[in-house]
């Protein structure tokens, strides 16, 4: 089990990074804005696998906490991109 853990923490700590390379070299706002929402589920998912290591139930509150801010960040984002940026309404 232990082994188990250890290589998806490897695997998504991995997936973290390149994720935040391509928020960083992302060619445009769109890519960066889906390669941010990949980031937040990556730590969901690394959140979610330590609680099951340390068998703490609590670190799925929040869990389900940062879920929850990177899906209204999206489509915060996604509604700023619908709109053509910055407007002066």
């Amino acid at each position: 089990m232990d082994t188990v853990i250890l290589i998806s923490q490897v695997i998504m700590s991995l997936a973290l990074i390149l994720s935040f390379v391509r928020v960083v070299r992302g060619p445009s706002l769109p890519d960066r804005v889906v390669a941010l929402e990949l980031f937040s589920t990556t730590v969901v998912g690394l959140v979610g696998v330590y609680a099951i290591k340390t068998n703490v139930p609590i670190f799925l509150d929040a869990a389900i906490v940062i879920a929850l801010m990177g899906f209204l960040a999206a489509i915060g984002f996604a509604r700023f991109l619908e709109r053509g940026g910055p407007r002066d309404d």
